[in-house]
């Protein structure tokens, strides 16, 4: 089982803030399958609140930011 501690830094997709996040990766991952595949982490960033997911190589490089959107079902009321 491999272990890796990864240092990321970004910009917050909403805010635009300097972002620094360590992350540990236990496990298998997407290193240990094929070479180019990526893994995704989501941080919320510590000024606005938005959830940032991030797309990052083993080396620490973040390939995209994008907001992370929830999609909650929302129960309409009854009309009873």
């Amino acid at each position: 089982m491999m272990e890796l501690n990864v240092t990321l830094d970004f910009a917050c997709c909403c805010c635009e803030e300097a972002v620094s996040v360590t992350v540990q990766c236990s496990g298998t991952g997407p290193w240990q399958e094929a070479d180019g595949a990526l893994a995704r982490v989501n941080v919320p960033c510590p000024i606005c609140g938005q959830v940032n997911m991030l797309l990052f190589d083993p080396s620490g490089q973040v390939r995209s930011v994008r907001p992370y959107r929830c999609f909650r079902v929302v129960a309409e009321p009854s009309v009873n």
